[in-house]
Order: C-alpha cells, then sequence, then structure tokens
C-alpha cells in the first residue's frame, strides 16, 4: 500500500513536534491516527524511522531523518500544484536549513537571502555555523538542505557548485610596517608573530603554505574565531593569513586593519555550495541560484584580495 499524502503530513507533523500529542493537537486528529500513520509508514518501508521515549516525546532515527526531508520534499511540491497557477511560479515557503563553515559568512548570507528573510516571507530560516566536517556530515545526514563549506576536501557523495576560490593574503594592523607595502612574500612574515586560525581545514592549509614556502614564523598564536584573530591582529599580537574579506576593515576591538596581497604563488581555498543539484526543492533551487549571482555579479572583488 502506498504512503498516502496524509500520511506524511501526520509523520513530519510528528517529528516537527517531537511529540504524537503535539502533532494530534496542531492537527485536530486523534493520537492514534498520527501514531497509527507512523507505523504504516515503517511497516511499508520496513524500517524503523521513530525512536519513542517515555517521558521525552519522539525523535528521528537516521533512517527517519532521510524520509522526513524526502516527505517534507513531496508535500512541498505537492502544495505548491495545489495552488492557483500564479502562485506556482512564485511562492517559496517551507524551512530552509543552511550549514555554513565559511568565516565570513555572515557577510555575504544576509544579502543572499535578502528577500527570503522579509516579514512577508513565508520561509522560516535555520542557519548553523559548524566546522568543515560537520557541515558535510550534516548535510549527509539530512540536518541541512544547504552548506557553504571548503570544497577542497569535499567527501564523494556531496554535489557542489564552486562559488569563489579565494587567494591568501596577509592582514595587518594599520600601523603595522608591512602595512605601507603595496605586496608582500612569505618570506616577509618570517621574524612576525602569526596569528593562526584554529579551524579544521583552515590550520592545516595555512601551516602548509608557511612549510612549503620553507618559512618557520619565529610565534604561533591560534583562535578559533576569525574575529578573534582580526582582533588580535588589530591589537599589535602579530599578522595573520587569511582568504575571505568581510566588508569592514575595522575589528570587532575598533582597530583599523589592512589586507595585503600575498605573491608568491599559493593555492587558494574554494568555497562551495553543497546541495541535491538532481532533484532540488523549489526553495533551495532558488537558494542556489542566489547564491551562483551573488558572486558572478561582482560581489566576488568584495570578498578577496587580488595580488
Amino acid at each position: 500500500m502506498a504512503v498516502s499524502i496524509q500520511s506524511m503530513r501526520y509523520f513530519t507533523s510528528a517529528l516537527a513536534h517531537g511529540s504524537i500529542s503535539a502533532a494530534a493537537d496542531d492537527l485536530n486528529v486523534a493520537a492514534s491516527a498520527i501514531s497509527a500513520a507512523i507505523d504504516r509508514i515503517e511497516a511499508h518501508f520496513q524500517l524503523r524511522l521513530i525512536n519513542r521515549f517515555r517521558s521525552r516525546g519522539i525523535a528521528a532515527t537516521a533512517s527517519g531523518k532521510v524520509m522526513e526531508r524526502k516527505f517534507i520534499h513531496l508535500l512541498e511540491e505537492y502544495d505548491a500544484v495545489m495552488t492557483e497557477g500564479s502562485q506556482l511560479q512564485t511562492t517559496l515557503t517551507g524551512e530552509l536549513r543552511i550549514g555554513y563553515y565559511a568565516p565570513v559568512a555572515p557577510a555575504i548570507l544576509p544579502e543572499i537571502l535578502a528577500d527570503l528573510a522579509g516579514t512577508d516571507s513565508q520561509v522560516t530560516l535555520h542557519l548553523e555555523e559548524c566546522d568543515n566536517d560537520r557541515a558535510q556530515d550534516g548535510f549527509l545526514a539530512g540536518d541541512f538542505d544547504a552548506i557553504l563549506f571548503v570544497s577542497d576536501a569535499a567527501l564523494p557523495p556531496i554535489a557542489f557548485d564552486v562559488l569563489i576560490e579565494a587567494p591568501a593574503y596577509c592582514l595587518t594592523a594599520q600601523d603595522h610596517p608591512l602595512a605601507q607595502q603595496s605586496s608582500i612574500r612569505l618570506a616577509d612574515l618570517a621574524k612576525e608573530p602569526i596569528i593562526v586560525l584554529n579551524r579544521p581545514i583552515a590550520v592545516d592549509y595555512y601551516q602548509t603554505l608557511f612549510r612549503e614556502a620553507g618559512q618557520t614564523p619565529i610565534k604561533l598564536a591560534y583562535a578559533n574565531s576569525t574575529e578573534m584573530v582580526r582582533s588580535l591582529v588589530g591589537a599589535g599580537h602579530g599578522c595573520a593569513v587569511l582568504n575571505m574579506l568581510p566588508a569592514t576593515d575595522v575589528s570587532y576591538a575598533g582597530d583599523r586593519l589592512v589586507a595585503i596581497p600575498i605573491e608568491d604563488q599559493l593555492p587558494p581555498l574554494t568555497l562551495a555550495l553543497g546541495y541535491d543539484k538532481a532533484n532540488p526543492r523549489r526553495i533551495v533551487r532558488h537558494f542556489a541560484n542566489q547564491c551562483l549571482r551573488y558572486f558572478t555579479e561582482g560581489a566576488r572583488h568584495r570578498r578577496v584580495v587580488q595580488s
């Protein structure tokens, strides 16, 4: 017996509420109807999709998360088809879950999401900052609809579009002697304390740049957020090598910063958008198009330092 649209609604509502009884109240149906729908779906697929807890409601299993995302996709498409023809082309509804690793995502996502986050929007956004591994694992587990991540270490199952290749640049305080130069080489940093962005992918990348250039910084300090790196640099604790450029040249502490191109031929970091390219939900397809448009209409030059 095929899984009905109604059963999908009951299933996804129960998981959204984390409770069969809460879903029943919301849908104005008996709790037994919700429970029976879940049982029918599990029987149909011969999979355990829901874990039931006596005092904590319910939660999806790994397989349940996958089915939940697929059901949400089908329900959104079904609801769109059932609306008027004009709405079918223009209405964006539902939830969009984005995992992002990019250290400067707060500088780009608000503009990209502008038409989805307005007061008239019917979209609920969920944004989670995470490391590159968590972003990819979360996408494969169904936690995210799309991820912004560094694709240099992409897992094979993840399809993605490259948004920008960001070359490395040197960040200094405005009053640092190097700030007066139009460009530098990594050798110029040999006697400078270096503030390293201590995030997976990033820390190995930056250390590899120095190692392959035959340079050994005299002192390293590690910070696991871009803004802490920028604040330490602005306060005169050292220089840093970064890739993506925020929209401001002022640190959280109010110090002026200068981004200087690096002359060495260094590999860039690649920022990419991972999503279901084969059969994306309407809202995911829209988000992907907005990301690609953002980086192809001049914005890329505001986010990188060209040598």
